[in-house]
């Protein structure tokens, strides 16, 4: 099986796509299992939808900065693509920083724009006059900031990394803002028959009408099937000012009479309602 994940190696991206392809149950026999690193997340979502990936290993949610919206937006819009999968990951931010380097005259930090978010109170009480630069991901922060031979560049990364630039450290402490700080992946596959026969979990979208009450009569439809909402978030329609568009979680099985009931009211008092995955927590 091939997974493609945000690279390049040692992003946490990667990390999540190697637990993945260590706990799937292929069911089929692949060539070659491997995880494949791709430069965004756009072509992560690309391969696995020309065939060039199996799967792909996608951030969803972060405990502490809420939705990947690009995320959210690049599996609504795929037509075949659907969450398979899930896993909590534990984020463990560290500074990389070469060695010897005081915090104080540091004057650059690379990493992701979510990575960044998650430590500015580090950030802004050890070294707040450095510029913070976003990178495609975490690991390439580290290979930013290994460019930059006097000492003022550092990054931030997953205490999991393998390799460290020669003269760099990673800090002994994690410097997020929150220390049970966690990411939601998912698996996500090429055709509604990698869905799984059942479920805890269902992912779906919905759009409301642009009316008074109309977000309450969506709530009322999941609260009269007795389904129990584990997260819900809102996207601005493209194209459409008003209109807004309610990615949601809720724990149900897919393969129930039930969900069937519940989806299929969904459908019928909503402009748009769309499934976007169905899996089990793990």
């Amino acid at each position: 099986m091939k997974i493609a994940y945000l690279g390049p190696e040692d992003s946490y991206s990667h990390l999540a796509a190697d637990t993945f392809l260590k706990t799937e149950d292929k069911g089929a026999s692949y060539e070659r299992d491997e995880c494949i690193p791709f430069r965004n997340f756009s072509e992560v979502f690309h391969a696995v939808e020309t065939g060039r990936a199996d799967a792909a290993a996608v951030p969803i949610e972060n405990s502490l900065e809420g939705g990947v919206l690009q995320n959210l937006d690049l599996l609504q819009a795929s037509e075949e693509l659907y969450a398979v999968r899930e896993s909590l990951l534990k984020i463990d931010h560290r500074l990389i920083y070469r060695e010897g380097t005081p915090y104080s005259e540091i004057g650059r930090v690379y990493s992701h724009r979510q990575a960044l978010g998650q430590c500015l109170s580090f950030l802004s009480s050890r070294m707040p006059f450095a510029s913070l630069k976003e990178t495609e991901s975490t690991a390439f922060g580290v290979a930013r900031a290994a460019e930059d031979f006097s000492g003022r560049s550092a990054a931030i990364a997953g205490a999991h990394i393998s390799f460290v630039p020669e003269g760099f450290v990673i800090g002994e402490e994690c410097i997020s803002d929150e220390k049970n700080n966690f990411t939601q992946f998912l698996l996500v596959k090429k055709g509604r028959k990698h869905l799984p026969r059942n479920s805890s979990r269902i992912f779906f979208s919905a759009v409301c009408p642009h009316r008074p009450g109309s977000l309450l009569a969506l709530l009322e439809i999941i609260a009269a099937h007795g389904v129990n909402m584990s997260k819900i978030e809102s996207r601005p329609v493209k194209d459409r000012p008003g209109d807004y568009r309610f990615f949601i979680e809720a724990e149900t099985d897919v393969g129930s009479d039930a969900f069937d009931a519940f989806f299929r009211e969904m459908k019928e008092k909503t402009l748009e309602c769309k499934l976007l995955g169905a899996y089990n927590r793990t």
